[in-house]
C-alpha cells in the first residue's frame, strides 16, 4: 500500500547495516489473484509482506502455514522457498504482544475490525486471558456493530484496539463511530495505525486523559521478525 512505512524502515535498515544488495519494493495488487503473475515477474524474490485487504485471502495461494498463522487464520509475511514454495507466517501477533510488554492492561477489550490484523490481536488477547468484544460495521461473525456499543459496553471494555485502516493518512473515514465521551483516564486506546502518529482515534483518548499508543512499535517488531524469517536457513 502507498502509505506503508515498511519500505522506509527496510531501506534505512539496509543503509545502516550495509546491506546494499537488498531491496524492499512496494507492489499494489488490485486482486490477490494477481499474485502468481507478480511472483513470475520477480523470480529472485526472497519473501514479502502482506497487508490489508489480503491477509486472509492469500492463504489459498500458499503451500504451507506456520502453526501460529494457521491458528490465527491470517498471514502478513510470506517466505519464498525453493521451487517458489510459499510459506505463510504471522508476525503481527508477535509485534502486538511484545509492544504490550511492561504495560498495565485494563480489563476487557474492544477489538475494532474483523480482518487479518484483528485476528492476530484477538489471538494475543486469548493467550493473555483477556476477554474481548469484536466490533465491525456489519456485525459479521458474531461481532457487535458500532451502533451496539452502548455506554455500558464502553465502560466495561477499557482497552480499545483499532485494527482497521480508519484514521490512516488519506483514508476517507477519519473516525470510527464510538461513544468517545465515556472515555476516562482508566481507558487505554491502542491504534495499529502509525501514520499519522496521533490518529483521530487516539486524539479522542488524549483529550479525555486516556493512555494511548500507536502501531509504530508493533510495526518495527513485526518487521524485524519478518527479516529473520526471510533470512532463515530453512528453505
Amino acid at each position: 500500500m502507498g502509505y506503508s512505512y515498511s519500505q522506509r524502515y527496510f531501506e534505512q535498515k539496509f543503509k545502516t547495516e550495509g546491506l546494499s544488495d537488498n531491496q524492499y519494493l512496494l507492489f499494489e495488487l488490485k486482486d490477490i489473484s494477481e499474485l502468481p503473475i507478480l511472483l513470475a515477474k520477480h523470480p529472485d524474490m526472497r519473501g514479502f509482506n502482506v497487508t490489508i485487504p489480503f491477509k486472509q485471502t492469500i492463504i489459498p495461494f500458499l503451500g504451507e502455514l506456520s502453526p501460529e498463522a494457521a491458528a490465527i487464520g491470517a498471514v502478513n509475511v510470506v517466505r519464498v522457498g525453493q521451487g517458489s514454495h510459499l510459506v505463510g507466517y504471522n508476525t503481527d501477533a508477535l509485534g502486538f504482544e511484545v509492544s504490550l510488554e511492561g504495560l498495565e492492561l485494563p480489563g476487557r477489550a474492544l477489538v475494532l475490525g474483523t480482518g487479518g490484523a484483528a485476528a492476530a490481536v484477538a489471538h494475543v488477547l486469548r493467550q493473555k486471558d483477556i476477554q474481548y468484544v469484536r466490533v465491525s460495521r456489519a456485525g459479521i461473525d458474531g461481532s457487535l456493530t458500532y451502533e451496539q456499543i452502548t455506554e455500558a459496553v464502553a465502560h466495561d471494555c477499557m482497552f480499545w484496539i483499532n485494527c482497521t485502516p480508519v484514521g490512516t493518512l488519506g483514508f476517507p473515514d477519519q473516525l470510527l463511530p464510538l461513544p468517545y465521551h465515556v472515555l476516562t483516564e482508566k481507558h487505554f486506546l491502542y491504534d495499529l495505525v502509525y501514520n499519522p502518529e496521533e490518529t483521530p482515534f487516539l486524539r479522542e483518548g488524549v483529550m479525555r486523559g486516556a493512555r494511548t499508543q500507536n502501531g509504530l512499535r508493533m510495526l518495527q517488531l513485526q518487521a524485524e521478525a519478518a527479516w529473520h524469517i526471510w533470512n532463515s536457513l530453512e528453505k
